[in-house]
């Protein structure tokens, strides 16, 4: 029975319809799979019915401890049977997991998705992938802050990247402000994350030769009236990224850096702290503090901007921001699911329900 079906025999009052949960499957259980996955175990209006891996493995047992029934990522009877001799009880393939799922959440390695799609469409479900994605492969991208409304009831979409989606915590309100923006950026890139093994560590900074870099021009898909070009360097680190902006605001804007400064604090998912003052001058000392205070993994889901670094001279403002690669997009995927569903209209409310909903799962 498919979610509409669902939806008129019964269920939770959502828009003043009858509505059953949502269900969500989750086809890639891995860095981001598993964080998305218990994101969306949070939620009260959807539900994990299967998270996928291609054989068994220690994520089978997260897996397990959380509940979550395991499928594999293929139908190929070879890679399922390669469950039986495991303590894991593999529920089938791919196509067993789509033909129970409402919505599916791509968080397999990127460039599968032209493969993946067809596979979601055959089934009818609807799809949301990840930034490692282009923007062809759907037509159609999401952060919740620039184009909820027009993901509204999309059949597929792509979440930005990590990258993108910070740069859209900040500069999407200061565009709303302005009705007018220019950007120039820089992007600081992690080499690895902290759980890889198959590069890393080097010693060397390498410029990213594609010039620009596609984290600027992808605003662009989620918000196009911002002009916006970045350059990109990875340097040997594993746990953030860093960005150094500058923003050319129009004549007449009315900011100064106090407004600017209280606009962002006042923006959902985005920290401003005093770095000095707090003696949270670098991103190692940011990943501290969100460890500190009880952060799963130690994520952030937030954008962090450094108060001190913010400067707006004239018409030209100078900012610091640090993201947390691995869990910036992680609430992104649930406000998603309700656009894609229509679910929830107003994405400030989706994200207040999110956030408030994953504050609440790890007592934080």
């Amino acid at each position: 029975m498919s979610y509409l079906d669902r939806a008129s025999t019964g269920g939770d009052i959502i828009r003043g319809h009858n509505v059953s949960t949502v269900r969500v499957a989750i086809n890639g259980y891995g860095t981001i799979g598993k964080r998305v996955a218990d994101a969306v175990d949070a939620q009260d209006d959807m539900e994990v019915v299967g998270v996928t891996k291609t054989g068994p493995s220690f994520g089978c047992e997260m897996a397990v401890r959380k509940n979550f029934d395991i499928y594999c990522t293929s139908d190929d009877p070879d890679m399922i049977a390669s469950f039986e001799s495991s303590p894991f009880k593999c529920k089938g393939g791919l196509k067993d997991l789509l033909s129970i799922s409402d919505v599916v959440i791509d968080c397999s390695p990127g460039k599968m998705g032209a493969e993946n799609l067809g596979k979601y469409q055959d089934a009818g479900v609807k799809s949301i992938f990840q930034g490692g994605e282009k923007h062809s492969l759907t037509g159609l991208s999401y952060t919740s802050c620039a184009n909820h409304s027009e993901n509204y009831g999309a059949e597929t979409t792509r979440v930005v990247s990590c990258n993108t989606t910070g740069l859209s915590r900040t500069l999407v309100p200061l565009y709303e402000h302005c009705g007018s923006l220019k950007v120039e950026c820089t992007m600081i890139r992690r080499a690895a994350d902290p759980g890889d093994s198959k590069k890393g560590p080097i010693n060397a900074i390498k410029p990213v030769l594609k010039v620009p870099s596609h984290h600027g021009p992808d605003v662009m898909t989620v918000k196009p009236e911002i002009e916006i070009n970045s350059l990109a360097v990875a340097v040997p680190t594993t746990i953030m990224h860093v960005h150094a902006i500058i923003a050319d605001l129009p004549e007449g804007h009315g900011l100064s850096t106090e407004s600017v400064i209280e606009m962002w604090k006042s923006s959902p998912r985005v920290i401003v702290m005093n770095g000095e003052g707090n003696r949270i001058t670098t991103t190692a000392e940011v990943m501290e503090m969100a460890r500190d205070i009880g952060r799963k993994w130690g994520d952030l889901h937030e954008i962090f901007v450094w108060e001190d670094g913010v400067r707006l001279m004239g018409n030209r403002l100078y900012y610091f921001q640090a993201i947390h690669q691995e869990s910036d997009v992680i609430p992104e995927n649930i406000d998603c699911v309700r656009a894609l569903m229509e679910i929830e209209k107003n994405w400030q409310k989706s994200v207040k329900k999110t956030d408030d909903a994953i504050s609440s799962y790890y007592n934080i």
